[in-house]
């Protein structure tokens, strides 16, 4: 684990001569004996350069197709846009089918133990796929992205000789050049952690053509380091993109069509844009009130209130979340709250990941707050923001999780009663501090037994903060057919919580004109009739627009 203040680029930099010295060891306990092929300067020189950009995709013209499946986070979704923008403009093609693939990468998550072990067993179907393949005289080629392939490389590459290509979160540009050398027969890895990379010049391809939702990807990395958390060690230290390059692509997408942004980053409200001589002058910012942070808050930098503020004005009807933030950084002063409330396309919608409801355990977590400094979050929140739409994490069966701390997050999950929520078992991973200083003593039975009691609170609460809507007029984004029905339509309300409505008005009488049937990217009100923990039912009230909806009372 690096302490706030070290420098990766110091790291990386250490390697090499420590690498050379033993090298140098090696040779003289030799004796003269010869010894086996080794790495060259070439391969030393790699890690302090880590932070350089990798080839142009053009210095490694590719052929054939590619198949993309992503897991895990919203994160994932926008690093396979990336990867794909990457390898067409190197001249591969897209298929949507497995079976025509030249190609097949898959975009893998590492916070969890299970969600590893999916793609270990999609692997092995691969594996059979391959063989066949094979037998036939074709090839195929299989690659490992993002946080699995950073965490896992040594392994993926071992284990049956099955994967070809091995690249992590930071080394996408270098994809074409690590399919070529996978070609010529060879395996290829990069997992390097780049100090300064955010592909701010990559303008993804959108993955759904006519797609009425895009995600933008604003920074990368996390400084915070909490005690269970891969991401840090997977995706390196906070990076953030320039704001002119977030500007073009929230431009690019509301040309395209696209009528909701979510700007992404592991931690958004943390964003700090230093790439203009004028953003370098703003002090530091404060923290919420009873919260701390183990890094040093650096002065300097446009921040995310300013980020968001501008890309509230790029298009009055492009409806604008963002995800995820971290409770620390909501200052009483913060911009960020005021804007939600004031600007009509910034939904009232808000992520405050808590982990868990007792202050001993998120002691042990390092989240840097305690039960009742979140809770008068939340109520600054509510009070900022009338009617906002809240969602959390929980974790289950932490290390030293008692029965007490348990019955505390069930306690805190009905007091805040969270409209969503992502609730998970605890899974130990390596390389966190949790890993190196705690004991994972809570037994599997039991972590199971306190997630099933979380989830049963939580959809008892949102069911009931959804249930509170009933008879209220909500605006939906209409996202295409709902999944069970050809006659009904699915979109979400401003707060993030799925509508279910009739895809076309009832026609009032015969001869009267045709019912209005709505479009996936068009905005309707629809007047609830019903809701659960997930979902709102309702009827269609008609064709509305985020601006001419705030301005009515």
């Amino acid at each position: 684990m690096l302490p706030c203040g070290r420098s990766l680029r110091a790291t990386a930099l250490l390697r090499p001569a420590a690498a050379v010295r033993r090298l140098g060891a090696a040779r003289r306990a030799s004796r003269g004996a010869a010894l086996p092929p080794g790495p060259d300067l070439r391969h030393f020189l790699r890690g302090v350069t880590a932070g350089q950009r990798q080839p142009e995709p053009s210095s490694y013209p590719g052929a054939g197709k590619v198949y993309l499946e992503t897991y895990g986070c919203q994160m994932n979704v926008s690093d396979t846009e990336i990867a794909w923008t990457i390898l067409q403009g190197s001249g591969y093609s897209r298929t949507k089918e497995l079976g025509e693939a030249d190609v097949v990468l898959l975009v893998t998550c590492s916070v969890r133990e299970k969600a590893e072990q999916t793609v270990w067993n999609r692997l092995q179907h691969l594996k059979a796929l391959k063989l066949r393949r094979q037998q036939r005289g074709s090839a195929l080629r299989i690659g490992v992205l993002g946080c699995m392939a950073e965490r896992l490389k040594e392994e993926i590459l071992q284990k049956e000789k099955l994967v070809d290509i091995v690249a992590g979160p930071d080394a996408y540009r270098d994809l074409p050049r690590l399919l070529a050398l996978a070609e010529s027969g060879q395996q290829a890895a990069n997992v390097l952690l780049a100090l300064h990379e955010t592909y701010a010049d990559v303008l993804p391809v959108q993955t759904t053509a006519g797609g009425t939702t895009a995600f933008v990807s604003i920074m990368r990395g996390c400084d915070n380091l909490c005690s269970y958390c891969i991401v840090p060690f997977t995706r390196g230290r906070e990076r953030s993109r320039p704001l002119a390059s977030i500007l073009q692509e929230v431009r690019m997408l509301s040309e395209q069509g696209v009528k909701e942004v979510t700007l992404l980053g592991q931690n958004v409200n943390s964003y700090r844009d230093l790439s203009e001589v004028q953003f370098r002058a703003a002090a530091a910012p404060g923290l919420s009130r009873g919260f701390s942070s183990r890094c040093q808050a650096r002065a300097g930098g446009l921040r995310f209130a300013q980020l968001l503020e501008q890309v509230s004005r790029v298009d009055p009807e492009l409806r604008i979340r963002f995800t995820s933030p971290h409770p620390k950084d909501f200052p009483d002063e913060a911009s960020v709250l005021q804007l939600i409330r004031e600007r009509h396309n910034i939904c009232k919608q808000l992520h405050l990941p808590a982990q868990s409801g007792s202050s001993r355990v998120l002691e042990a977590m390092q989240r840097g707050y305690t039960r009742e400094a979140y809770l008068e979050l939340v109520q600054h929140v509510r009070d900022s923001i009338p009617g906002v739409s809240l969602s959390s994490d929980f974790i289950a069966g932490f290390c030293g999780e008692t029965e007490e701390d348990h019955q505390q997050s069930l306690s805190l999950l009905r007091e805040v009663r969270y409209n969503a929520g992502f609730l998970f078992a605890y899974s130990m991973r390596q390389k966190t501090r949790a890993f190196h200083r705690l004991q994972d003593d809570v037994p599997a039975g039991v972590k199971q037994r306190r997630l099933q009691e979380l989830i049963a609170v939580f959809r008892e609460e949102a069911a009931r903060a959804n249930q509170a809507m009933v008879g209220q007029a909500q605006l939906v984004l209409v996202e295409g057919p709902s999944k069970r029905s050809a006659s009904e339509l699915c979109g979400r309300n401003d707060g993030n919580i799925k509508v279910i409505f009739p895809a076309a008005q009832p026609q009032e009488a015969p001869g009267s004109e045709a019912p209005f049937r709505p479009q996936p990217g068009d905005y309707v009100l629809v007047k609830v009739t019903s809701a659960n923990s997930q979902t709102l039912r309702g009827v269609l009230l008609g064709p509305a627009t985020l601006s001419h909806s705030a301005a009515c009372p």
